[in-house]
């Protein structure tokens, strides 16, 4: 299979880096600071959506703002203990690609997003960051915005997502959507093409866009 585009827009925890463990370590703390149980806590979805919108759904909006601001200090301080290990077949594949065709689309904040993006040594040229948009994922807003950023048609971006909110995010923007399979099971992932993880394919670039192809 090959798809065509002009411009490939990445999620980061989860699609370049592996910041999981630091999730579960980080919000498993917080939520016993905040005094959540563990039933509520469980029926929460974590990945692949805002700490704003995580919070909002388990604490009273006047908390909200506190919380917040709590997760970003308890994830950014565990960056250096493993929040952000590089993916296989990360470095390669961005390395191929021009600094102009690409984009970072996370529903971490600023600080949280350049701090895990630093450390796994990733310099995206176009980051869109949770502060950047009044709707997160998985709303089409990041991804269109994004799009717009990049000057290219949404209807010739791709998505590279590992949550099922950020594929529905690229679905809704009209964009080719590529899952790959590091937090959920193929099978839970709804997608144009669903694979392991980035070294399952390849890039190549000419003066038309990209063409990204799965490694036979």
């Amino acid at each position: 299979m090959k798809i065509h585009a002009e411009a490939l827009l990445f999620d980061n925890d989860g699609t370049l880096v592996s910041s999981l463990e630091s999730v579960r370590r980080c919000w498993t703390r917080w939520a016993a600071e905040f005094g959540i149980t563990a039933e509520d806590f469980a029926r929460v979805e974590l990945h692949g959506r805002t700490a704003v919108a995580i919070a909002a759904d388990l604490l009273p909006a006047d908390v909200v703002p506190a919380a917040v601001a709590r997760i970003e200090a308890l994830e950014v301080e565990d960056v250096p203990n493993g929040g952000a290990v590089l993916l296989p077949g990360t470095r390669d594949f961005l390395d191929s690609l021009p600094a102009d065709r690409w984009a970072v689309v996370t529903s971490a904040t600023r600080r949280l997003a350049e701090a895990r993006l630093a450390y796994a040594g990733i310099l995206p040229k176009t980051l869109v960051v949770a502060e950047d948009v009044t709707r997160g994922k998985p709303d089409p807003e990041p991804y269109l915005l994004a799009a717009r950023q990049l000057g290219v048609d949404p209807a010739r971006c791709v998505v590279f997502e590992d949550a099922p909110a950020g594929l529905q995010a690229g679905r809704a923007a009209g964009m080719i959507t590529v899952a790959l399979a590091t937090t959920h099971q193929a099978h839970e992932l709804d997608a144009d093409l669903v694979v392991s993880d980035l070294s399952a394919l390849s890039a190549l670039v000419s003066e038309g866009g990209v063409e990204i192809s799965v490694r036979g």
